[in-house]
């Protein structure tokens, strides 16, 4: 989360923000919506800027950037459609009790003491005045210097929550340097001859067995016939042939 354009006026703070969410693939394409109309009709609403990571990662950051006001309305436009998602998927539903929404932050480590408070004060003040529930991750994000703020309850008690949270971000800057999460593309996979694909396994063509090999990062390979062989830098072939029947009732 990062702040710019800071402006003191008369009733307020005029500040405009940068909020970076974490989502999974289903739940950022409930915000893209059909063409895109959902994600258009929530930047031309809220007057904020919404942006999606590019790729097919299963995970998606969700950047949203605006003035206070534009980036709380989008933050309540998203909520409100994560809560319309679930009151779905609960229609016909044996499931009795309904599941709060929940959304997740990114937020720079050196900020998250500030949010926590000594001894736990500010979350747990947080907790008690919005009505929703607040956990920050212990551990920080991979090869990034950021952690997961996880916010859960009703879409009013979210936009509560979103707005102290952005209080304390902006009294405490970041400290030092922020390396952002970027997350990483699901990994490859190697489609066999007759259309049989597995993720992070290689194989190799010999004779009428299958050779299995270890996964390697970014492995080479060329088209022989119909199997790909890999590269032979870049697999270290197993003590023992499998066979080829034996290989496809495993997989």
């Amino acid at each position: 989360m990062s702040t710019k354009d800071t402006k003191v006026t008369e009733g307020g703070l005029n500040v405009t923000l940068t909020i970076r969410l974490l989502m999974h693939g289903k739940e950022v394409g409930s915000i893209i919506g059909k063409k895109g109309e959902t994600v258009k009709k929530m930047r031309e609403e809220s007057g904020a800027r919404i942006n999606i990571s590019e790729g097919s990662c299963p995970e998606r950051i969700v950047t949203i950037t605006g003035p206070t006001d534009a980036i709380f309305k989008a933050f309540s436009m998203i909520a409100l459609k994560f809560e319309e998602d679930i009151n779905a998927s609960m229609t016909n539903s044996t499931v009795t009790s309904k599941p709060p929404v929940t959304l997740r932050l990114v937020v720079p480590a050196s900020q998250c003491g500030s949010l926590i408070g000594k001894g736990g004060s500010k979350i747990k003040e947080i907790r008690e005045s919005t009505g929703a529930q607040v956990q920050v991750a212990g551990d920080m994000l991979p090869n990034s210097t950021e952690r997961a703020v996880t916010i859960s309850g009703t879409p009013d008690a979210i936009i509560h929550c979103v707005k102290q949270i952005c209080v304390v971000m902006l009294e405490s800057p970041p400290k030092g340097a922020t390396i952002p999460y970027r997350p990483k593309p699901a990994s490859a996979h190697i489609i066999f001859a007759g259309g049989q694909v597995r993720a992070d396994t290689i194989l190799a063509s010999a004779g009428n067995h299958a050779v299995l090999a270890q996964p390697q990062p970014a492995p080479a390979f060329t088209i022989q016939g119909q199997y790909a062989i890999p590269h032979p830098d870049d697999w270290t072939p197993l003590l023992r042939p499998v066979p080829m029947n034996s290989l496809f009732q495993m997989i």
